[in-house]
């Protein structure tokens, strides 16, 4: 499924480029079965400049008129689950479905047509490259993708692994992983059984689902599926590609670091039987099934002493007064103190400057869960006009975690709101990175000192910096450790796409890969045969993910580039821009700009570089890479 809004959740989403992309949550191969209705690509000598500006001027008339109508179905659907709401959702998801294939197929009839302008050019190639499967109009192709993708979603969805022999589906699963009550043995268990039973029967289905995939990739006038993925950041794939390779070089000091320092605590732990001083880490003792963040497994490397924040925002929420509803709240009182918090995440966008949310957000976001009928409680991000209507969906509690994703979808409903007079297909970030990193920038600015200007914290309260390695080694743990992960899920996939690798060599290509990026290896020995990767959600979801990688370097671009303009001094990761009004208007100018010129000129914008760079992530953890250097002294670092 795709997100039916901005969520700070890495998820899938698909469709045509713009709002489609946040609104559309349609089964994803429900797209192929579009195709099946048999739309072919015509020869482009035909076409003319004032067809094709034509064509985008009525496709974006009709997606605009669109997501407005979808949206508001998948907020009901969301916030009222029935089988009826997903009745309906599922059917204006289907009419989104068409509606973007029949795009793309049409968008592919100017690719080569000169003389377009800037303009034209830019929303044709958003139109041809938004699907994420496209299938052939070679008749049965459609079909025949439709398939195999549903019954990949399907049988990860059903998934199980075992624990004490026990079968454990996919959410327990990950949760006990995340424990650190179990053996090596256990955890091993956990994750052979889980990678042998969800991932290796996928093996077959996936080659098919790549041979056709590439095939409707040719016929849009792509190499390949990889290539159309990358097309999407205003240069050419293989230009993209080289990009993300110079980021994790930027970065990938720091995470050399980190690697070092818990492989050497696991070691303390475990033993050498278990987890060698040297090489690689045994993938399944990081607290996670795929170890894409280690942030479950920070008590066992955290610095004594240095790790405790001194207060909970939680608890000073609750010391002034704060409440959390429960079944035995009165009606009258419900969501009173949840909505409280948002006022708070308000406050913050008003402090630079932003207007304040509508009125309508107050009336037709759901705060709590309700009483009487099921929802889905992920947070998500909602502008459901296009214009002002913004809500957003949340299953809001009392505690640190839920003030802090609120400052961040509210950084979503911001940006969405920034750009709200720009043309239908520019109702989007630069880029995909974007707009999870806009949020995660905001989420990063709840510092001490910020906590303090609002009235939460005693300024006698603020910790010490003999406390700051252990703050910077929680946030390491999860943001640094999930580089390597983040970049190596599409390079694997794009070395499939392109033939470099067979589907003979899919296991080995992607242990090897883990090897090389992230320095795991798995608990045993690996047959040919397996299909580690499918044990990701991402990959039998046909989900991209680079998006993820680019957003955790790109927030800390956000953040440092606020922090310069306000004129802060101390450390980085102290830095408080609350209040400050330029911050406001320089944010402001890269929001507005949404989608409609390339991610280097909304970036320059706000930040005046035109690069992305890992600098300002290297400059964040820059205490905690001098503590980690000097726990390492004496180590044999690398595998």
């Amino acid at each position: 499924m795709t997100r039916p809004a901005w969520s700070g959740q890495p998820v899938g989403n698909q469709t045509i480029q713009g709002k489609l992309i946040m609104k559309n949550p349609v089964s994803r191969l429900a797209l192929a079965a579009a195709l099946a209705l048999g739309v072919a690509v015509q020869p482009a000598q035909a076409q003319t400049t004032a067809q094709a500006d034509a064509f985008v001027a009525a496709a974006e008339k009709e997606s605009y008129d669109y997501t407005v109508e979808a949206s508001r179905v998948f907020w009901i659907n969301a916030t009222f689950i029935t089988e009826d709401s997903d009745a309906l959702a599922a059917q204006i998801g289907a009419k989104g479905t068409e509606m973007a294939v029949r795009f793309a197929l049409e968008a592919a009839k100017y690719e080569k047509l000169p003389g377009l302008s800037f303009d034209t050019k830019r929303k044709l190639d958003m139109l041809r490259s938004g699907i994420v499967l496209p299938a052939p109009t070679t008749p049965g192709a459609a079909a025949e993708l439709n398939e195999i993708a549903t019954r990949l979603q399907s049988s990860y969805g059903k998934g199980k692994g075992t624990l004490d022999g026990k079968p454990i589906n996919g959410s327990d699963i990950e949760a006990e992983m995340g424990a650190l009550n179990h053996t090596p043995d256990e955890y091993k268990e956990m994750w052979v059984s889980w990678h042998d039973q969800v991932g290796k029967p996928m093996k077959a289905d996936y080659a098919r689902l790549v041979e056709i995939a590439n095939q409707g990739a040719k016929e849009l006038g792509f190499a390949d599926t990889g290539a159309m993925w990358r097309s999407g950041y205003d240069m050419p794939p293989d230009q993209f590609a080289a990009l993300t390779e110079k980021l994790w070089q930027e970065v990938k000091p720091l995470y050399d670091a980190l690697h070092c320092y818990t492989r050497t605590k696991l070691n303390a732990k475990y033993g050498d039987a278990v987890q060698a001083k040297t090489g690689p880490i045994r993938a399944d003792l990081l607290g996670n099934m795929w170890a894409q963040e280690w942030g479950n497994i920070y008590d066992l490397v955290k610095p004594a002493g240095a790790g405790d924040l001194g207060y909970d925002i939680g608890d000073l929420l609750k010391a002034k007064g704060f409440v959390q509803t429960t079944d035995a709240t009165p009606d009258a009182e419900r969501g009173k103190w949840e909505k409280e918090m948002f006022k708070f995440g308000e406050g913050f966008f008003s402090s630079l400057g932003f207007a304040p949310l509508p009125e309508t957000f107050w009336t037709r976001t759901q705060f709590i869960k309700p009483r009487d009928r099921e929802v889905v409680c992920h947070a998500s991000a909602w502008d459901v006009d296009n214009k002002d209507d913004l809500r957003i969906k949340m299953c809001t509690k009392v505690n640190s975690d839920d003030f802090v994703t609120i400052h961040h979808e509210l950084g979503h409903n911001y940006y969405q709101r920034a750009y709200n007079k720009q043309p239908a297909l520019y109702l989007n970030g630069a880029n995909d990175g974007f707009h999870e990193a806009i949020g995660d920038a905001i989420a990063l600015s709840i510092t001490p000192q910020y906590l303090v200007e609002i009235g939460l914290l005693d300024p006698a309260k603020v910790p010490s910096a003999d406390k700051d390695i252990g703050l910077l080694l929680r946030q390491a743990m999860d943001k640094v450790a999930f580089l390597p992960f983040g970049l190596l899920i599409d390079r694997w996939r794009w070395g499939v796409f392109d033939g470099s690798i067979k589907p003979a060599d899919y296991n080995k290509a992607w242990t090897d890969m883990r090897l090389k990026y992230q320095g795991i290896v798995p608990p045993v020995e690996r047959p040919a045969d397996a299909f580690d990767a499918g044990a990701k959600y991402h990959i039998p979801g046909n989900t991209p993910y680079t998006r993820y990688f680019l957003a955790r370097i790109l927030q800390f671009q956000f953040y440092e580039a606020a922090c310069k303009i306000a004129g802060w001094k101390g450390p980085l990761h102290r830095c408080s821009f609350y209040g400050n009004k330029e911050v406001g208007q320089k944010f402001n100018a890269m929001l507005e700009m949404g989608a409609s010129k390339p991610w280097p000129d909304a970036l320059e914008a706000y930040t005046g570089s035109r690069e992305m760079s890992g600098k300002a992530l290297i400059g964040y953890f820059k205490p905690l890479k001098a503590w980690l250097d000097k726990q390492n002294k004496g180590k044999v670092c690398g595998w």
